[in-house]
């Protein structure tokens, strides 16, 4: 990977003179001009008003909300992910995404109703979750204006979180305090706090890189990107979030661009703000399935892999060695698996599902005997800017972040 000069001015050249939005929130003029998701005109609802308020007559910003529900700090795990980057470092990197804390607004009490019910046109993208015997559906139109959830799943409180700068989606649990958005971003990915200690975790690392949490690791789990429909048919009983969120937005339009047809920022190779690094080929905001553990991190060609099923990589181990590792795609749900296969098992398709060494066959994707190691879809210029060591499986086939 390469290192790039890093600053808010370069960013800003990069997308030649875009202005300077969140994952976003405040009002935003910029250079992608492509029909409904064009942010050329200030949203209704979506603006600051320059005091606080957010169109709607509902307060979002630090001093606005009531943080009584603040509660413990959230679950952290004792394994640590790799990272490329201390934390001081990633401190310095961080911008304003041109919204105060708590600008962008998040999702603190949901509503819901049966998939069943829902009338989603085929391929509207969902973020499904299936955990303590319960499924639910996120959808990516409302939370890409909200990019937090704070929800609970099989009795557990949960966060289910999204940077559409990034295409990440992301699942942690939270305990009894909740997460918002910061405001701030590093390497275009949200940085969110929660808001009983006011530490701070960039998405994608679910490391603290400020505040009493720093250097720990979030209690994360995996959320699956597929599509509404794919959803309800693996998961009938399914229950999705409506828009009903408490605020006034356009969830019929997306203040990004589109993703089918594929436009706006998703298309451009340009990203709105500088990376920390940049990869050498392919394009930024093409989608891998990314995966890291204590040691290193690998990203697969999420295209490649739903062509091919099965893809075998090694993670680096810092020590100029790997550690063998295998994915495998899951057609129906649009997504795939990571496992750890120290002792180089081979797996193959075997129908719809998958065939382990001699454990014989029917695994499903998601369940093969191995041990799994989380993964996310996510762009590849965010993937590679987090972790510039990364190793790369597949090929570069993606032109931007199409599903």
């Amino acid at each position: 990977m390469k290192r790039s000069r890093r600053s808010a001015l370069a960013g800003l050249a990069a997308v030649g003179g875009a202005g300077v939005a969140g994952c976003l929130g405040g009002v935003v003029r910029d250079s992608f001009g492509d029909g409904a998701g064009s942010r050329g005109e200030e949203e209704a609802g979506d603006g600051s008003n320059g005091d606080g308020s957010d169109g709607d007559g509902r307060s979002d910003g630090d001093g606005g909300r009531d943080d009584s529900n603040a509660g413990g700090r959230p679950p952290t795990v004792e394994a640590d992910y790799h990272l490329a980057y201390e934390a001081d470092e990633l401190r310095s990197e961080a911008l304003s995404g041109g919204v105060g804390k708590d600008g962008i607004p998040s999702i603190d009490e949901p509503s819901f109703r049966p998939i069943e019910e829902a009338n989603y046109a085929e391929g509207i993208p969902v973020f499904g979750v299936a955990r303590g015997g319960e499924a639910k559906a996120y959808p990516r139109h409302v939370l890409s204006r909200h990019e937090i959830v704070n929800d609970a799943i099989g009795g557990e409180p949960i966060a289910v979180t999204y940077c559409p700068l990034t295409g990440t989606a992301q699942g942690f649990r939270r305990g009894d305090t909740t997460f918002g958005v910061s405001g701030r971003l590093v390497n275009s990915n949200l940085i969110m706090y929660d808001r009983a200690t006011d530490s701070r975790w960039p998405q994608m690392l679910a490391t603290g890189i400020d505040g009493p949490m720093a250097g720990e690791t979030l209690d994360e789990f995996r959320v699956v990107w597929t599509t509404a429909n794919a959803w309800a048919e693996r998961h009938p009983e399914s229950l999705v979030m409506t828009d009903e969120t408490g605020y006034i937005r356009r969830y019929e339009t997306d203040p990004y661009g589109s993703y089918a047809p594929l436009g706006g920022y998703y298309a451009k190779e340009p990203t709105l703000f500088p990376p920390l690094s940049s990869p050498d080929e392919g394009h930024p905001k093409s989608v891998v399935i990314g995966a890291r553990t204590e040691a290193g991190a690998v990203a697969f060609d999420k295209e490649t892999l739903l062509a091919e099923r099965v893809l075998t990589g090694g993670v680096p181990d810092g020590d100029g060695g790997e550690e063998p590792v295998v994915a495998v795609a899951d057609p129906g749900l649009f997504t795939g698996y990571v496992y750890r296969n120290p002792d180089g098992l081979t797996v193959e398709p075997d129908g719809d599902a998958y065939r382990v060494g001699s454990e014989g066959g029917g695994f499903a994707a998601a369940d093969l005997p191995l041990e799994p190691v989380l993964a996310l879809d996510a762009m590849w210029f965010a993937w590679a800017g987090f972790y510039p060591d990364t190793a790369f499986v597949g090929e570069h086939t993606g032109a931007g972040y199409g599903r």
